[in-house]
């Protein structure tokens, strides 16, 4: 039995340490927002945060994830308004939507980091999370918008 923080809540579980972390929060857990893309950590569409920081979760063994923070896409807001959340509809960023959970997480990791990313930083940061419709470029404008909403909220 293992004891997993996902999204601020505690779950124990039955699963072998070895386990890749996707498939304990798709399969046990029942998280489906995170997405399985190649399982080799090559396209990004199972980002989540481990204690804040982007982990492709398909190569994270759920031992890594014990006494850590895991976030995945349906805690990153309670109310699906998290300014990347809101700034991907405003933007209609999402094509098929496969990738887009792992680009967000993505995201919001480099906003936290970097407040006011140039289109330079944003290709850099995002350039481990593959589009199959090569939405790159609204990917990139939703990600300035974000970080705009941000900055609006916090002078609030």
């Amino acid at each position: 039995m293992i004891s997993l923080n996902i999204n601020n809540k505690t779950y124990s579980l039955e699963a072998d340490a070895d386990t890749p972390l996707l498939w304990v929060l798709r399969d046990i857990v029942g998280l489906v927002g995170t997405k399985y893309g190649c399982g080799v950590a090559q396209c990004g569409a199972c980002v989540v945060h481990l204690n804040g920081e982007a982990v492709r979760s398909c190569v994270t063994k759920v031992s890594r994830a014990i006494g850590q923070k895991v976030v995945t896409i349906e805690g990153l807001s309670e109310k699906n308004d998290h300014p990347l959340q809101k700034a991907w509809l405003e933007l209609d960023v999402a094509q098929c939507g496969y990738c887009q959970a792992g680009q967000i997480m993505a995201a919001a990791v480099l906003l936290k980091e970097n407040k006011q990313p140039t289109d330079a930083d944003i290709d850099i940061a995002m350039a481990g999370n593959i589009c199959r419709c090569g939405t790159y470029l609204r990917i990139r404008e939703a990600i300035h918008l974000a970080a705009d909403i941000q900055q609006k909220s916090k002078k609030r």
